[in-house]
């Protein structure tokens, strides 16, 4: 019998990439692709996809209920960050025991447990909560920070180089390209193997870097003078609070690098070449592929 795959965020970063490469793969495993966006027009125009509209998102439960009916398996991706992420999460879960869904592949972030020292996490430890009790197979994905965001973390300076200013102490974090959390997660979707059910996968880079480490990566690839800058807490708050975002989004910013100096972001597993066959790529390689993502700290 042939199973639909519904992917949702696929206008995003990360559910383009999944959709991507699931659509020339799903022949081959007797199986369908859906869309489920917000915005149709802004959908990839992939062979044999079906794109899906649902402007409400996952807070838009019966919304979400329709859009998701005669799902197999559902990849479920985390929502932008937003003051009511965690309500938005657990509707898109009763949407999809609603539906009738089978299996949900959920992307999480490292180390999200109880009491986790990022903030941000805890909207993903919710919801890794509710898909355990919906009795459904799932498999939850935590991806590590992504090698895409060391280029954003770099502040241009007036002498020509750039400093990575943050409360991360001397901690590292194993940062993963969202290349290689792309292909883990059309490599889990696509076997449908009831090893995978159940199961917690760290998505990790094959090292973890301390940001000053980072720094000198970035240096490297750039061509510019990128160096590291301790910050206090205090001083990190000081530096972000003039952004004019909510004190909420603050203390995530804050606290992504906090969780850094404390140790919770530098496990390194093997799941990328568990699953993928080829190691994970370093920052380093990621980058190289990407110049993209640093274009705007490439010297003059």
């Amino acid at each position: 019998m042939t199973r639909l795959i519904t992917v949702t965020g696929a206008t995003g970063a990360l559910g383009g990439r999944v959709a991507r490469l699931l659509a020339p793969a799903t022949s081959d495993h007797d199986a369908t692709l859906r869309l489920v966006v917000r915005d149709a027009s802004r959908a990839p125009r992939l062979p044999g996809a079906a794109v899906v509209a649902q402007p409400g998102g996952y807070a838009d439960e019966a919304g979400m209920t329709e859009a998701l009916a005669g799902t197999h398996t559902l990849f479920l991706v985390s929502a932008a960050e937003a003051a009511d992420r965690t309500e938005q999460h657990l509707a898109a879960v009763r949407a999809a025991v609603a539906a009738g869904v089978e299996r949900i592949v959920y992307t999480s972030f490292l180390g999200s447990e109880a009491g986790a020292t990022f903030t941000l996490t805890a909207t993903h430890a919710a919801t890794e909560e509710a898909l355990g009790d919906t009795g459904l197979r799932t498999t939850v994905l935590r991806n590590s920070m992504y090698a895409d965001f060391v280029p954003f973390f770099a502040t241009p300076t007036e002498d020509g180089g750039a400093v990575i200013a943050a409360p991360a102490g001397d901690g590292a974090a194993s940062f993963v390209s969202r290349d290689d959390a792309a292909e883990v997660a059309a490599a889990v979707l696509l076997a449908d193997h009831p090893s995978t059910d159940g199961r917690v996968l760290d998505v990790t880079g094959p090292e973890a870097l301390t940001l000053a480490q980072a720094a000198a990566v970035l240096a490297e690839v750039t061509g510019r003078d990128v160096r590291y800058q301790a910050q206090t807490v205090e001083q990190a708050w000081a530096t972000r609070r003039p952004s004019g975002a909510p004190d909420w989004e603050v203390e995530g910013w804050v606290t992504s690098y906090t969780a850094i100096a404390a140790g919770e972001m530098a496990t390194v597993s093997d799941v990328v070449r568990a699953f993928t066959g080829h190691p994970a790529l370093t920052v380093r390689e990621h980058l190289q592929r990407h110049p993209e993502d640093w274009a705007r700290l490439a010297p003059a």
